[in-house]
C-alpha cells in the first residue's frame, strides 16, 4: 500500500509543504513515484515520518534528526525507547511545575513570603504574579479570596514545599486510578476527589462541594487548567472533573433526607 502526499499530510497533521521540504533536504524522501512523477509514501516511509515527528516534538533540529535516523546501528525500537526515556524525563519536569501552576491559580492570590532564592526553588521559572490581574478579576472580594490571601501570605518555604509534595502525591494516585481503569464514580476515586477538596480547604480556603464542583467545570472549560492537569496524564483533567462532580452529587443526595425532616 502507498499513500499520496495529501493523504500523508492528513494522517500526520502536517502540511504538504512540510513534506516537500523534508524531501528536498533528504530527511524523508518517498520510496515510490508514479509514472507522472508524483510522490507515493510506503509504510516504511510513514514509520520514518513518525520518528521525525517524535523527535521534533522533543525539540530536535532537522539536521540532528537526520543524523540520528540514519544511524545504521539503531532500529525503530531503539528510537522508540530513546524517545520514551526523553518523554519520561520531560514528564517528570512538567509534573514538578504542575503543582506550582495549580496552587497559583487556585490560591486566588500570590502574596508569597519567600526570598528570591526560595521562590525560585519552589516555583522554578513559573511566575505566579503573572496571574495576579486575572485572579483579582475572577475572585477578588469573595470570602474565599480573602481567606486564601490571609493563609498564603503566612506560608514559608517549608509550607510551600509540603503543599507541593502533597498535591503531587494526590495527582499520582489519580493517575494510577485512571490508568487502572477505575470509573470516575468508583468509591476509591470518589475518596481521592474528597481528599482533593480537603487539600484545597486545608491550604487555601473552605472549599464546599458546590465550589469544588465549580472548580471541576473550570478544569475542563479553561484550556490552561486542562493542559496543566493533563501534563501528568492525558485525560486526567476530565477524569478528575467527573470524579469531583460525582462526589459533589453524592454529598447533595446524602444531605437531602435530613433537609426534609
Amino acid at each position: 500500500m502507498s499513500f499520496s502526499v495529501g493523504q500523508v499530510s492528513r494522517l500526520a497533521g502536517i502540511t504538504v509543504r512540510t513534506l516537500h521540504h523534508y524531501d528536498e533536504i533528504g530527511l524523508l524522501s518517498p520510496t515510490m513515484r508514479t509514472g507522472a512523477g508524483y510522490r507515493r509514501y510506503t509504510d516504511d516511509d510513514l514509520v520514518r515520518l513518525q520518528q521525525i515527528l517524535f523527535y521534533r516534538e522533543l525539540d530536535f533540529g532537522l539536521e540532528e534528526i537526520a543524523v540520528i535516523l540514519d544511524d545504521p546501528g539503531a532500529d525503530e525500537l531503539t528510537h522508540l525507547r530513546r524517545q520514551h526515556e526523553l518523554l519520561l524525563q520531560r514528564r517528570d519536569r512538567v509534573q514538578e511545575l504542575v503543582a506550582a501552576v495549580e496552587l497559583a491559580m487556585q490560591a486566588r492570590t500570590q502574596h508569597i513570603r519567600l526570598t528570591p532564592e526560595e521562590r525560585f526553588e519552589v516555583f522554578g521559572t513559573f511566575r505566579p504574579e503573572d496571574h495576579d490581574a486575572e485572579v483579582e478579576r475572577r475572585w477578588g472580594g469573595s470570602k474565599e479570596f480573602e481567606q486564601s490571601r490571609r493563609r498564603v501570605a503566612s506560608y514559608t518555604k517549608a509550607d510551600w514545599l509540603q503543599l507541593k509534595a502533597e498535591a503531587a502525591g494526590l495527582i499520582d494516585e489519580l493517575v494510577a486510578a485512571m490508568k487502572a481503569g477505575l470509573p470516575a464514580d468508583d468509591e476509591r476515586v470518589l475518596d481521592l476527589a474528597e481528599r482533593h477538596r480537603g487539600h484545597i480547604s486545608r491550604w487555601f480556603y473552605d472549599c464546599s462541594h458546590d465550589i469544588h464542583a465549580c472548580l471541576a467545570q473550570l478544569y475542563v472549560d479553561d484550556p490552561r487548567f486542562t493542559a496543566a492537569i493533563d501534563a501528568a496524564a492525558p485525560g486526567l483533567a476530565a477524569y478528575l472533573s467527573q470524579a469531583i462532580t460525582a462526589n459533589a452529587a453524592n454529598s447533595a443526595n446524602a444531605a437531602r433526607p435530613s433537609e426534609r425532616r
